[in-house]
Order: structure tokens, then C-alpha cells, then sequence
């Protein structure tokens, strides 16, 4: 049984939100094998990679790994 994640929690959207670009990135692919116009193919194909770079990106801040996501510490003196 898993736990719902509250709605003013961040993960709850960046989760959903991730999923979103995860099926954007599908549909970006599918359609650059459909089409035969290499530079739509290289167009469709350079945004699924982009995406893919935000979900990463995404997926970091949902587990805590970023570095940059963490939060700042007061340096000792």
C-alpha cells in the first residue's frame, strides 16, 4: 500500500509533472520516426533530449540527490 503525498507537498506535482514530460518525450519520438524530413527528426529528437535532461532533473529534487537541491548550511565559524 503505498502513501499518498499531500497536495502542498512539491514532490506531489513534480511527480505528475515529470510523468507529464515522460510522455511528452514518447511522443516526441514516436513522431520523428514517423516523419521523413531529417530536420524535423533531429528537431524532435533534440527536444525529447532536452526533456529528458528536466526529468532528470526532476527525479533529482524528488530524491534528494541534487546537490543543489539540498538546503544551504550556515558555515561555522
Amino acid at each position: 500500500m503505498t502513501t499518498a503525498i499531500p497536495v502542498n507537498d512539491a514532490r506531489h506535482h513534480t511527480m505528475k509533472i515529470a510523468a507529464e514530460m515522460r510522455q511528452l518525450v514518447s511522443h516526441l519520438r514516436g513522431d520523428a520516426a514517423r516523419v521523413e524530413q531529417p530536420k524535423a527528426q533531429a528537431m524532435y529528437e533534440t527536444a525529447a533530449e532536452a526533456i529528458e535532461g528536466l526529468c532528470k532533473a526532476f527525479e533529482h529534487y524528488e530524491e534528494g540527490t541534487e546537490p543543489a537541491m539540498k538546503e544551504a548550511t550556515t558555515p561555522r565559524l
